[in-house]
This record gives C-alpha cells, structure tokens and sequence, in this order.
C-alpha cells in the first residue's frame, strides 16, 4: 500500500509505503527533511500532522510529550502513515540528491586519541567511492539488524578513506566491541550517507561551530572541506570537554587557528583539573559563546554534542537573537532503552 505526502508549506509531495516511516520514505524520494538519529532519540524531526493519520513506532518519551501528540505533533523518522497525510515541516537544502546505499568497509586503522575515544579509518573498496557532503553519517550493520550511527571527519574529497570518531559508551555492545575485540583489516558493511547536518555554502554570514566531546567530527570536516575550497568566511570553533585530555586533536585545531587568519578556535574546559594547568575559557561551552556575543542575529550556527547539550544550547543562543532557520544541529544519542 502506497500513500501520498504532502508537505507544507512548499506544497510538494511524495510517496510512502506503509511499511516506511515518512523519513526513510523522504529519503527514497530525495526530499530533504530535517532528521538526526532517526530513531526517535532526538527530535530533529518533530513536526505536525495537518490532515491524516501515522502509526507512531517506538521513541525516548523525553522528545516529544503526550501533549505534543494529541496537539499533532509527532516524529517523522518513527511515524508510518496509515492513509495520506499533510504534514507540515520545512524542507531543507539539497545534498546534491546523494542517496543512501550500503557497501563494504576494511578497517584500516584503529588509533586511541584518549582513553575513550577511537579513531576508525575506514577504506573503502578500490572500484568504489562514497558521495558524501562533510557533515554526514553513516551507520553500522550489525549482524543481529541493529544499527549504529557515526558522523563521519571526513572531508567529502577523502571519499575512499573514512574517518569516524567513536566514543566508548559503557556497556555499549558496538564500543566496548571496538575498544576491546575489533582488530584492525576486519570488514564490516555499513550504510550511508544520512544527516543534514552540513554547512550551508550559499549564505556569507560569520559562522560559529559549537562541539561538545566527539561532536568535533562532523564540524572537522566541514572546517577541512571550507579550506580546501578557499572559503574567507569568518569561523569561531568552540570545543566543550571536561578536562584538557578530552580535547582530542586540539593541536589541529590550534594549526587552523594559526595558518588561517578567518578561523579562531576557542576551546573550553568544564571540569579542569589542577595538572591540566588550564588557562583558557572555563564552564559550559554555549555559555561562553553567550558571554562572546551579545547578539548572534548576524551570525549561522552549527551545533553538535549530547542531546540535552543542543537543546540548552538552541534555546539560548535563539534569546540571544539568532535567527531559528540559522541554528543547524546534530545530536548525538546513544541506543538507550526506548520507550512507548
């Protein structure tokens, strides 16, 4: 059974089989609506139902309330349609039309940059290459049919070596894997690209990247494809950790900083030790870009960290006068407990 999409208010529709939800069905379609996790964990995708009716899978209760709900509102990446819909939800920018597809990967190296975060280079087979847009992610094949998401930090013209940033989560089945059992030359499938998490290359505004822990990988790549393509856009990278060890490739960073005279990198220390010998920016990172600018009206901002970071951050930086359809956002949620 197939189903009609309309969405507002571009006016543009698409089809759906009842057995997609109106993400994936999007996605097939080469409509670009907004989503993150795709597993109802962090509401990138929240929007309304105007006319119709969804079956809504299971998500984390803490994104969208019963209330919510009963007013129309819902997840698209967990909502499957049952009759056709009107659906109100903006599009976003092309990715090129780049569809996802799934194909081997080699790990071709594993390199500990602290004591919990890995770095995963990934090749792809030599007749192949992956159209991305810096920013994406793909996701994991399990054998057991679960999924695992990773941004990529890679530049789109590192299309043959991927390179992921993975943090390991405590009685996390894939990290504990990678940390502990994966060696490197295994082979493993994953799927890819999604996200729209990506930098938006027709506007000239100053740009802000705010990254908290391994929220640095997508925002790597958008950085490194912005120089490769000589873009001058005013950049201020703010990296949020909790002590100086988490900064990983910091020494990066600072190389941007110094060879390029439009990137200022700023990064900030929550919980700083005494030997870490700290002089810099102290406490949350979104309020100290807050304390940085009285007003971000004039300013597109990128965001990337855990879900309640993003969150406290959105709301604050929209007070300080940044305009809604300037904030881009992603997420990064965990395969926590999903509840209905």
């Amino acid at each position: 059974m197939s189903y009609t999409i309309k969405l507002l208010p571009s006016g543009h529709t698409f089809q759906a089989k009842g057995s997609q939800t109106i993400v994936e069905a999007a996605i097939d379609a080469g409509v670009h609506l907004p989503y993150g996790c795709r597993n109802g964990a962090c509401g990138a995708c929240k929007g309304k139902i105007v006319e119709g009716k969804v079956h809504l899978e299971e998500y984390q209760s803490a994104i969208i309330s019963e209330e919510e709900i009963k007013n129309g509102m819902t997840l698209f990446c967990r909502a499957m349609p049952i009759e056709n819909l009107t659906i109100e939800i903006k599009e976003l920018g092309s990715t090129n039309n780049i569809k996802p597809k799934i194909f081997p990967v080699r790990v071709e190296a594993l390199e500990k940059l602290t004591s919990d975060v890995m770095l995963m280079k990934l090749k792809l087979p030599s007749t192949d290459k992956l159209q991305f847009v810096a920013g994406q992610y793909l996701e994991f094949l399990l054998k057991d049919g679960k999924r695992r998401a990773f941004s990529i930090a890679s530049p789109s013209y590192e299309s043959s070596l991927l390179e992921i940033h993975l943090r390991l989560i405590p009685g996390g089945e894939f990290t504990e894997y990678v940390f502990q059992e994966m060696k490197e030359k295994s082979i493993l499938r994953v799927e890819g690209p999604f996200g729209n998490f990506f930098l938006r290359e027709n506007s000239i505004k100053p740009i802000i990247f705010v990254a908290g822990g391994t929220g640095f990988a997508p925002i790597k790549g958008m950085i490194e494809e912005s120089i490769q393509k000589g873009m001058k856009r005013p950049i201020r990278l703010y990296r949020g950790a909790r002590i100086l060890e988490d900064l990983y490739m910091d020494a990066l960073c600072k190389k941007w900083a110094h060879e390029f005279s439009h990137i200022e990198y700023i990064p900030v220390l929550s919980e700083s030790r005494k030997e870490d010998k700290w002089q810099g920016c102290e406490g949350l990172v979104h309020e100290v870009v807050l304390k940085d600018f009285t007003s971000l009206n004039d300013y597109q901002l990128y965001c990337c960290g855990a879900p309640q970071m993003v969150e406290v951050a959105h709301k604050a930086f929209i007070a300080q006068g940044l305009p809604e359809d300037e904030f881009y956002s992603d997420a990064f949620t965990f395969a926590a407990p999903l509840k209905k």
